[in-house]
């Protein structure tokens, strides 16, 4: 059965037990009144009845009896001795029909206590059916007397259970026409109240179908319904958001994979190239032999290099952890710039080192950052363009800070340098321009070390990369997203004054 079913079966069911209980209830109240109205007209009786056997002039007993039909249609009345035996019989029959006397039982319940006057006196009642098994029964009140002997006065019920039969069929009557009432108006009130269920249950199909961005209508949240459609629009925006991100990752995968493939196919080629070269002849000519197998290793060293580089972020992607131990930032600094001035010794590369800044890391893979955006210098400036490295601390992070002057980063590159295989300048050959993989490194490394990378141009031209760590006596926070632009509060160190003593080469 159907959850509507059984709301109105269950409704239905209460509204007939309902029904049941006042029926009944009302049934045996106006039951109860009518036959104390019925012993109150016995009572009334036996007292008339009394005091006709009172009378000194016998020889009207039963003549007075016979008019007892004035005050009460249909009373019967009978006296018997102290054995029981029938003295005196009189009944007088209803207004309509001949009278029918009630059958008594042989033994007859005694009144306990004797005879009295008043409302204390004895008297025993009960209901019996008619002589013969027809007509409505009788009430019969049973009561001693004085001299000895029992007083037997009865009353037709014709009229109480007429009553009592009708009462019945209006009952059952109008508990018919309320249950038909209540099975109309509960389906439409039941059908009204899951009429959110069904909207429910309709875009839950739509989903189903691949719609993830339907949602269920709101209602009042202080109904069960109202906070299940809020629950499952909560559900639903978390579902959206996890298959966006599902599909922007299986993207990237298929996007990382593409460009890799595209990446180590151009060293792998040449490799290739130079080899058939050599098969077909040149060691026929020994004076090509170390150009062709220059060019060999050079390609085979880039295909290293790019495959490291892949490991690297692989790795860095799966959250393996980093070797943790205090960092000396400024010390990893001047390393890479020692190594980036005998690496291009035309370039001149300062260094401002504001007091120690210390944090808790990797010492190699943080040196690995500082020469990946030296190296982006070199490659994206002119050869003369200087270059500057500054560490310092501002709000409780270490930065370090790489400018240059040249270009610049637009605006609309700054969220996308960061990305693997990026190039702004997709045109740049490859010897020149790399993979696309160093500053993604960057973002991974400082993303690994709880810290955060950007990049934003100088009003004065060039670029300037920012990298963001805890220090050391900080806690290292949760990593946080490595591609967010600089924040706006965020000042460059280079521009800051440091408290600590500086160093300055």
């Amino acid at each position: 059965m159907s959850l509507r079913g059984r709301l109105l079966a269950a409704s239905l069911a209460l509204v007939a037990a309902g029904l049941s209980v006042a029926g009944v209830a009302t049934y045996s109240s106006l039951r109860s009144f009518l036959y104390g109205r019925v012993d109150t007209q016995l009572t009334a009786t036996h007292r008339s009845v009394e005091q006709v056997l009172s009378s000194p002039n016998g020889r009207f007993i039963e003549g007075a009896l016979q008019q007892l039909g004035a005050v009460a249609a249909g009373v019967f009345v009978e006296v018997r001795d102290a054995s029981g035996a029938v003295v005196l019989t009189a009944e007088q029959p209803p207004h309509e029909g001949a009278a029918v006397a009630p059958a008594l039982p042989s033994r007859l319940p005694s009144p306990a206590g004797p005879p009295g006057k008043g409302a204390a006196e004895p008297a025993a009642f009960l209901s019996t059916a008619a002589a013969g098994g027809s007509g409505p029964g009788y009430r019969v009140r049973v009561s001693p007397l004085e001299g000895g002997g029992t007083l037997i006065v009865a009353l037709p019920l014709g009229d109480t259970r007429a009553t009592l039969h009708r009462l019945l069929l209006v009952e059952l009557l109008v508990g018919l026409g309320v249950i038909a009432a209540a099975a109309a108006s509960g389906a439409w009130l039941v059908r009204l109240g899951l009429r959110p269920l069904r909207d429910i249950e309709e875009t839950a199909e739509t989903i189903a179908e691949g719609t993830l961005t339907e949602r269920l209508p709101s209602g009042n949240e202080r109904t069960e319904v109202g906070r299940l459609a809020r629950a499952l629009n909560v559900m639903l925006a978390r579902l959206e958001t996890a298959f966006a991100a599902r599909r922007e990752s299986e993207e990237t995968l298929r996007r990382f994979v593409s460009d890799a493939s595209h990446e180590l196919r151009t060293p792998v080629a040449a490799i290739r190239a130079y080899a058939e070269l050599y098969r077909r002849g040149a060691h026929r000519r020994p004076e090509d032999l170390p150009r062709v197998m220059e060019r060999i290793e050079h390609e085979a060293s880039r295909v290293g290099l790019l495959v490291e580089d892949l490991l690297l972020l692989s790795r860095l992607d799966q959250g393996r952890p980093l070797a943790q131990a205090p960092v000396d930032l400024g010390a990893v600094a001047a390393d890479a710039v020692h190594a980036a001035r005998a690496v291009d010794p035309e370039r001149h590369v300062s260094l401002r080192v504001d007091g120690s800044v210390e944090v808790l890391g990797d010492r190699d893979r943080l040196r690995q950052v500082v020469d990946n955006l030296l190296a982006n210098v070199r490659t994206h400036t002119p050869a003369a363009a200087p270059a500057a490295v500054t560490v310092g601390t501002d709000g409780g992070h270490a930065v370090l800070e790489v400018a240059d002057q040249g270009p610049g980063v637009p605006a609309h590159e700054a969220a996308r340098v960061f990305e693997r295989f990026y190039r702004a300048d997709p045109s740049r050959a490859r010897d020149r321009g790399g993979a696309g993989l160093g500053l993604s490194i960057v973002a991974a490394i400082a993303t690994a070390h709880g810290g955060r990378a950007a990049v934003s141009t100088r009003p004065q031209g060039g670029a300037l990369f920012r990298i963001e760590l805890p220090l050391l006596e900080a806690p290292v926070g949760r990593p946080g997203d490595a591609a967010l632009p600089t924040r706006p509060e965020a000042q460059p160190v280079s521009q800051a004054r440091g408290s600590g003593p500086d160093t300055e080469t």
